[in-house]
Parts: C-alpha cells; sequence; structure tokens
C-alpha cells in the first residue's frame, strides 16, 4: 500500500512536471518611466510635497525663533511670562507637527493625492500586463525592478515592450 502510494505521488509530480509553465518578466520602473502620465502625475506629486515641505519648515522655524528668544529673554522674564512662551513655543511645535501629520502622515493629503492620481494609471498598466499574460499563455510574470532574488534572466522573456505597446506607447 505504500509503495503504490508513493508511485502514485512520483507519477503525480512527473505528470504536473510535464506541462511546461511559462513565465516571464517586466521592468515596471522602465514602463512607467515611459507612461506621460505617470511622469506628469509624479511631477504634481513632487511639487506639491516640496510645497507642503516648505510651509512645515516654516512653522519649525519660527518655534526654533520663538525657542532662541525666549532663551535669550528668560533672565528678564516672569515666571508666568515664561509659561506663557513656553506653552506658546509648545503650540507652535504642536501645530507644525500635525500639519506634516496631516500632509505626510499614513493618511494624510500626500498618500490621498497619490492614490487619486497614480490609482488609475497602476490599474492601467496591470490590466495591459494581464491581456500581455492572457495572450502569450504565460503563468506568472516577475517585475524584475523589484524582484531582488533574479541574479539573471535572458532578455528574451522580457515582455515590457510588449505592455508599452498594449498601452499605446510603443518602443
Amino acid at each position: 500500500m505504500k509503495k503504490l502510494f508513493i508511485t502514485m505521488i512520483v507519477v503525480a509530480l512527473g505528470a504536473v512536471s510535464g506541462f511546461a509553465q511559462k513565465f516571464a518578466l517586466v521592468d515596471m520602473d522602465y514602463i512607467l518611466s515611459n507612461v506621460p502620465t505617470y511622469e506628469i502625475a509624479n511631477d504634481q506629486l513632487n511639487q506639491l510635497s516640496q510645497r507642503w515641505q516648505k510651509e512645515v519648515e516654516a512653522i519649525n522655524k519660527q518655534a526654533e525663533t520663538m525657542y532662541k528668544d525666549y532663551q535669550n529673554n528668560m533672565v528678564f522674564l516672569s515666571d508666568e511670562q515664561k509659561k506663557k512662551q513656553e506653552e506658546a513655543i509648545t503650540a507652535k511645535e504642536k501645530e507644525a507637527m500635525e500639519l506634516r501629520n496631516k500632509y505626510f502622515g499614513p493618511e494624510g493629503e500626500l498618500y490621498t493625492m497619490r492614490q487619486k492620481l497614480m490609482r488609475p494609471i497602476q490599474d492601467e498598466v496591470y490590466n495591459a500586463v494581464k491581456a500581455v499574460s492572457e495572450e502569450r499563455g504565460y503563468q506568472c510574470i516577475f517585475d524584475r525592478a523589484t524582484a531582488t532574488e533574479i541574479i539573471f534572466a535572458s532578455p528574451r522573456i522580457d515582455v515590457s515592450n510588449e505592455v508599452l505597446a498594449k498601452l499605446g506607447y510603443s518602443k
């Protein structure tokens, strides 16, 4: 019984390995860099990020200035004035932190804008990869840009240009 079971497993594995599986690679960085809408969206996000960063840095700078003024004038201030200035400095620092979280936090405006601008492009690229996969009969397509385990792959299995052509950006 045991021999029969082992024999059946070996035959099943042989049958499964008899079917050739087809794999391909894409380079998502290459594809996205050749999609103009992605570049435009990325530029918009970078500009927003820089503007918001300057805004946060300006408030941080105000807090630093307030703190330096406080340190310079601390000798001349009463306890009540010291307390008021410390509270004002703390409030300014808190304002900067809240603004940073509002713009750059996990659910911040930058994340929301990235989702809004990038999601349609990513979906379009995904659908093009899926279409190429179905047309050519690939069981799996790997992203060579993020797959650090791939040491070498033949350029013949890279279908990035086919995906670009499917998107309407032929190379």
